[in-house]
């Protein structure tokens, strides 16, 4: 009997350690994309310029 509780207990801990890895995700990295800065909005000679990408 204990050999069973044994091997009962063996099984469970190793399903529960599959199961804690099956979270794991493996995804491949992003391209590399050109950075790209946000310039806010200013006035420049009396006009005002809004915000825009600058890359």
């Amino acid at each position: 009997m204990r050999r069973l509780m044994l091997i009962g207990l063996g099984l469970a801990v190793m399903f529960s350690a599959s199961l804690s890895l099956t979270g794991c995700v493996v995804v491949a990295p992003r391209p590399h994309y050109a950075a790209r800065v946000w310039v806010p909005a200013y006035y420049s000679g009396g006009v005002y310029v809004s915000g825009h990408w600058h890359s």
